[in-house]
């Protein structure tokens, strides 16, 4: 097969019925995240780079390895949108939110990463996530996780592992950052190369490296949570009390930072063991975001789930939608003659949303043929128009459950697909 037919590494066609399977989640959390008070918003697939590098900071691998940047025929730098949350600043301050006021929506839809293909990672990949804007509340945090958490057990996916720290306000990070700096200073020479880069850059991140030798060395780092100042210290016990009060089965996860510079205060983590060493469904946390073209910063408290990892995750678990046939009502017109009047009855059935699927044949095959093509398609039921069906102004209407079938005058078609489906 030639390359050219093929979709790029680390991307993907989507047919049915897997489609089925990624409209069925889509809806879920349509479903649930209304009942939350949230609204839905699209933002485009490419933003300013600078969207993006303001907000998820320089030295993130997001930033250094991963976004797909380029530029415009006006010379605009301009990136494939690496994840959702600065995309909605972008679109919120476009909007007009006005201090004090609040902003909950939620979005859906295609990102882009460089990064090494893998099992659940992609580099078109996908996501589903959810942003509370305007209210610094540390009960809104406690909500989100368990909007989360309820989305997740309407999917139907059970054994989930919440993990929750705090990453602090920005004052402090200087003496956090030194104390982390201290004790890893003397393991260097035994870390991975991002590990030393990091370092200098972005020590935080040492704590979440997954090579093994790196991990092993982060278990003995200090905990965050004990060098934080009162007021974040606070703040994240108010936030534990909450998940509590909610019923939300969590653990502190002493060295879960995430990875981008914008958070503040509470991060969370969702990872479940259907998905092997890259376990992780869906992470958050708030944030405090500088607006674009302005020095406002806002705070807000959201959370992104990658919707093909969610979906390996209900596969683990035995978790199916619905299967769609190809067609449920199959319109058989074998002769040139009936195929006019297969079109006309289709269109008609379409029309008064009668018949669900309505498929009607007009490759002027056999009627064995057009038979073969009705059983494949998995159809309920087939309306045929043969020679006898054109002279008498018939159909016959053959239930494929039971093989049973029955002549209807051809105008009464529409009345009789609506009496058998109520």
């Amino acid at each position: 097969m030639s390359g050219l037919t093929e979709p790029l590494p680390g991307t993907s066609d989507l047919w049915e019925p897997e489609v089925a399977e990624w409209r069925d989640l889509e809806g879920i959390a349509r479903n649930v995240f209304n009942r939350y008070g949230y609204t839905e918003l699209r933002t485009p697939i490419m933003e300013r780079t600078e969207v993006f590098v303001r907000n998820l900071g320089n030295e993130t691998d997001v930033v250094q390895k991963e976004m797909y940047t380029f530029q415009d025929r006006g010379g605009r730098s301009l990136s494939l949108r690496p994840e959702g949350t600065a995309g909605v600043m972008r679109a919120i301050a476009n909007h007009g939110l006005n201090t004090g006021e609040e902003c909950r929506v939620f979005y859906m839809g295609p990102m882009f990463r460089g990064e090494r293909p893998a099992a659940g990672r992609r580099r078109q990949f996908h996501q589903v996530g959810c942003e509370a804007v305007g209210c610094n509340s540390p009960w809104m945090d406690a909500e989100t996780i368990a909007m989360l958490v309820h989305f997740l057990a309407e999917l139907g996916i059970t054994g989930a592992k919440v993990m929750v720290n705090s990453r602090g306000l920005p004052e402090d990070r200087p003496p956090i950052a030194a104390a982390l700096k201290e004790y890893f200073r003397p393991h260097l020479a035994e870390m991975c190369p991002d590990c030393q880069r990091r370092f200098e850059g972005n020590v935080w991140r040492m704590l979440d490296c997954k090579v093994p030798a790196c991990h092993e060395i982060a278990l003995g780092a200090p905990h965050i949570a004990d060098l934080l100042g009162e007021a974040s210290k606070d703040f994240f016990a108010k936030v534990c009390d909450g998940l509590k009060s909610l019923g939300v089965d969590f653990e502190v996860a002493p060295r879960l930072v995430r990875g981008l510079d914008y958070y503040v205060h509470t991060v969370f983590e969702i990872t479940h063991t259907a998905l092997g060493a890259q376990d992780a469904l869906a992470g958050g946390g708030r944030y405090q975001i500088t607006l674009p073209g302005t020095n406002t910063a806002i705070e807000g408290v959201g959370f992104a789930a990658g919707i093909e990892r969610l979906l390996m995750a209900r596969n683990a678990l035995g978790i199916k939608a619905e299967e769609q046939p190809a067609a449920d009502t199959y319109i058989i017109g074998p002769s040139a003659p009936a195929i006019p009047v297969a079109l006309q009855l289709a269109g008609e059935l379409r029309s008064k949303s009668l018949g669900g699927r309505v498929h009607a044949d007009f490759t002027g095959r056999s009627m064995k043929g057009q038979f073969r093509s009705a059983n494949k398609s998995g159809a309920k039921r087939v309306l045929v128009i043969g020679d006898d069906e054109l002279a008498n102004g018939t159909v016959t209407c053959k239930n494929m459950a039971d093989g049973s079938q029955t002549s209807v005058p051809r105008a009464e078609v529409a009345a009789w697909l609506e009496k058998i489906s109520n």
